[in-house]
């Protein structure tokens, strides 16, 4: 055989079989290998690479491995409502956001909901930090279910191996509020921060890869003393969950959330290197799921009419347990809170859900900031629009009937 034409002809094989294995892959897919990002950490991706990977970090196992988050049956309905009569260019807002999607739900009906980005209602979005008020609610329904006996436990007593460590003193409680006092670096910037570090951390042989990480760090104050942001904290959180209820989260998440009450697809979360979910990181969900998890908070965190949080806990939970600093504003159990009692799960680059109970409030925001992960223009943006929401529904109740 004439070697040239055997080449030739394999390569043109190859050429067909890659060409059609690459149109056999979902739209998010195909995008985000387009990008071709290079880089280990997603904190340092280029927009449009962030804009084609929070869409898809759970489509190629080789970026990142994740477990399923099963849903039920039965979807919660969503209904319309009359759409809402705001005094703003919506379209410029979701431009200024750089939105995906945008949905607000009052009265457990849709008023608004528009898309962006390419991305439509049937996209998962990932959540970064808005995962951290998911893993609280799960701490809340661990407690309940008595595996987590009380929030004054030591986190030693369910990580023995943080023995020895500044974490000694510490107990649930001052963890779900960043009241650790330990020392922690969460510049986004910064490459060498721990929140930029710690996931590329080589532990020990049989050690978690986190566990690892975090029982090196130095104290910098008592514990109880000073509120410190710490998404590593939160990522040890989901290791004393795990140690606890004796299972995925993912799977206590579905069992106790994403099953009774009512999401429509099945969602993912992102493990670490060493097979756990990353607990303050990571759930790849529908915009519309989100903001069925914020009315399921609106509502008590009630399955058939009992919560699944002990009684008084999510009240704790949502209200303002330490001061950040900002006037008006606070840090209750992985949530942050607002003077007037609303509160709020909040991601980096534009992810969340803004629950107001008083006026039966939820809005859910998944963007791609321009600015990157503190784009302070943006963040007043959104608060802005809240606002104005809240107003708009003022406004309706105002009117005479």
């Amino acid at each position: 055989m004439n070697l040239k034409k055997f080449a030739f002809t394999s390569l043109a094989a190859l050429a067909i079989t890659a060409t059609a294995g690459w149109f056999s892959l979902d739209k998010e897919t195909r995008a985000l290998l387009a990008t071709h990002p290079t880089n280990a950490n997603v904190l340092f991706w280029t927009q449009a690479q962030r804009d084609a990977g929070f869409r898809a970090l759970d489509r190629l196992p080789i970026l990142a491995k994740s477990r399923a988050i099963p849903t039920g049956t039965n979807p919660l309905a969503l209904p319309p409502g009359p759409p809402l009569r705001l005094p703003l260019d919506v379209d410029a807002f979701m431009a200024g956001q750089r939105s995906a999607a945008l949905i607000v739900l009052h009265d457990g009906k849709v008023r608004l909901e528009r898309y962006g980005l390419g991305f439509d209602g049937n996209g998962r979005w990932t959540s970064f930090s808005v995962a951290k008020s998911v893993t609280s609610t799960l701490v809340g329904a661990a407690i309940r279910d008595g595996f987590i006996k009380s929030m004054d436990d030591k986190i030693t007593d369910y990580i023995p191996e943080m023995k020895g460590s500044a974490y000694d003193d510490v107990n649930v409680r001052q963890l779900l509020t960043m009241t650790s006092g330990v020392r922690w670096n969460e510049d986004y910037a910064d490459p060498n921060s721990d929140v930029a570090r710690f996931n590329n951390h080589k532990p020990e042989e049989g050690v978690n890869a986190l566990v690892s990480y975090m029982r090196r760090l130095p104290r910098d104050v008592p514990a109880g003393t000073r509120w410190h942001y710490s998404t590593g904290e939160t990522n040890l959180i989901g290791i004393l969950l795990g140690q606890a209820v004796k299972k995925p989260l993912a799977t206590y998440l579905s069992e106790k959330i994403w099953v009774p009450a009512g999401m429509e697809q099945q969602a993912t979360w992102i493990l670490s290197k060493t097979g756990q979910e990353i607990s303050g990181c990571c759930i790849q969900a529908a915009a519309r799921d989100y903001a069925r998890f914020g009315l399921f908070i609106a509502d008590g965190a009630r399955v058939n009419g009992q919560s699944i949080v002990p009684e008084g806990w999510l009240a704790e939970a949502t209200s303002t347990r330490v001061d950040i600093g900002q006037p008006g504003r606070g840090y209750g159990y992985q949530w942050w809170t607002f003077a007037d009692g609303s509160f709020m799960a909040r991601g980096i680059f534009g992810q969340g859900i803004f629950i107001d109970p008083k006026r039966k409030l939820v809005i859910v925001t998944n963007a791609n900031w321009a600015g990157g992960a503190r784009d302070a223009v943006a963040a007043a943006a959104r608060e802005a629009f809240f606002k104005a929401v809240q107003k708009a529904v003022d406004a309706e109740a105002a009117q005479p009937r």
